[in-house]
């Protein structure tokens, strides 16, 4: 059982840097009203009802626990029921099951074996720093956590920003011989990584930043000398939970900085892990539409973990999780491969304003400019050519604009859940997302139109 932690700091207790638990950041999901209805999602118009609607999802998901969690929460709202990872197949119905950071939901209306799948898939995890088990350090006089580096993070932009934290504490639960998993989150500036002033990293400017991610990224939270044990205190805190329940945490930072709309016309979405919360949320929104009606396909919805570090985990896309419910709640085998599809969505690289040299000239991708195909000869994406129609004909359908990104031959080209999910389902695959700027930063940046047309993409594709 995961249990959302909102404890009472008492009185009692001294206001270290860690001992307060806010219940979400000013402006949060959790203090404004928001598009939570697909209904409600404008995306015939500006689509900043739905871009607004991406700003609360992303708020109210700094870690992939918490994502799923708002994910669930969405859910059940529009009638789904949650599924034990063990119970008994359920009758046919709106369903989901989560582990972790993962979920897979679905939408069985009785429909014949011989109904084709439609499957989104997205990943909930996003570059970042995350705690060490034994994390308090100190370094002339200045009390900091020592933090490892998840996935390809751009590290220069998580300097000079204000941090909060998030993620799950693992706790004693009374005699049971497993613990008792508590999500914690705590949106104060409570830490942050001084850069190096000019004057004493002399050439910065002209040979560039260079940072040591065991010696430069730890965030300083206080003065005094290194106190062993403090980030413990500070989780007990947060789970409401005597210091030594504390048996294990996965805690990350985050930039508290709440997600916005930018640009004097509000062209723009900045927000931090917009990939590849933007997909998470536009697949959500998608099936709960596609659950109101019947369409000739069984629509899915699959968010995986550790995407930025290579899937290879149970929660992760090569693991077994999806494969295992597609076999057991969907009958797998039975199902036809032709008109089966899954949809891998995940951001694409928008052509830079002052980088355009980095892209190839015949495929600008713009952002504004709609949903963005994928495609690599090496397979690096999974899009192949009838995969490629399906998406077309669809968007014809749904008004949506298409854009297409390939990379030069000279620059790598990166890779996605895709190839792994086609590999582990043999189902056709297409790799697609929204074009963005700053990908892996602690902030990134999109149109602010583009995510209307991609759930109105991914609500075609998984209704007809």
């Amino acid at each position: 059982m995961v249990v959302v932690s909102t404890p009472d700091v008492p009185a009692e207790v001294s206001h270290d840097p860690w001992t307060d638990q806010n219940s979400g950041m000013a402006g949060s999901p959790q203090d404004r009203s928001s598009a939570q209805r697909s209904g409600d999602i404008d995306r015939n118009g500006s689509g900043r009802e739905t871009a607004r609607d991406l700003c609360a999802y992303v708020d109210a998901s700094p870690s992939p626990y918490h994502a799923v969690a708002e994910t669930a929460r969405r859910l059940i709202s529009a009638g789904f029921t949650e599924v034990d990872l063990d119970a008994p197949v359920p009758p046919p119905g709106r369903h989901f099951l989560r582990s972790g950071g993962a979920l897979i939901a679905w939408v069985d209306d009785e429909q014949p074996a011989n109904v084709p799948l439609r499957i989104v898939g997205a990943h909930t995890d996003s570059p970042n720093l995350r705690v060490k088990p034994r994390p308090d350090r100190g370094d002339h006089g200045f009390q900091r956590v020592g933090v490892e580096v998840y996935g390809g993070v751009l590290l220069n932009s998580w300097l000079d920003r204000e941090l909060g934290l998030s993620g799950r504490v693992v706790v004693r639960d009374g005699g049971a011989l497993a613990g008792r998993t508590v999500l914690v989150r705590d949106d104060r500036p409570l830490a942050r990584i001084p850069q190096l002033a000019v004057h004493l990293d002399p050439g910065v400017n002209e040979k560039g930043l260079v940072l040591d991610p065991q010696d430069d990224l730890a965030p300083v939270t206080g003065l005094g000398d290194q106190d062993s044990g403090a980030f413990q205190r500070s989780m007990a805190t947060l789970a409401g939970v005597d210091v030594d329940d504390v048996l294990a945490w996965d805690i990350m930072f985050h930039d508290v900085a709440p997600s916005c709309l930018t640009g004097p016309d509000e062209e723009f979405v900045s927000a931090p892990r917009l990939d590849d919360l933007l997909s998470c949320h536009a697949g959500t929104e998608a099936l709960i539409e596609a659950a109101e009606g019947k369409g000739p396909c069984l629509p899915v919805l699959a968010l995986f973990d550790h995407e930025e570090v290579g899937s290879e985990t149970a929660t992760g896309a090569a693991g077994p999780l999806l494969h295992r419910t597609l076999r057991r709640h969907l009958g797998l085998s039975d199902r036809p491969l032709e008109g089966s599809l899954v949809l891998s969505v995940d951001g694409a690289h928008g052509t830079h304003p002052s980088r355009g040299h980095r892209h190839d000239p015949e495929h600008p991708v713009r952002l504004n400019g709609g949903p963005v195909l994928k495609a690599n000869a090496r397979a690096r994406y999974a899009t192949d050519a009838p995969g490629v129609a399906l998406v077309r004909l669809a968007a014809e359908r749904a008004g949506v604009p298409l854009q297409t990104f390939v990379s030069r031959n000279d620059m790598p080209c990166g890779s996605t859940i895709g190839p792994i999910t086609a590999a582990r389902t043999g189902l056709r695959t297409v790799d697609l997302g929204v074009a963005q700027l700053a990908m892996h930063s602690a902030r990134e940046f999109c149109g602010s139109r583009d995510p209307a047309a991609l759930h109105g993409l991914l609500s075609e594709l998984l209704s007809s």
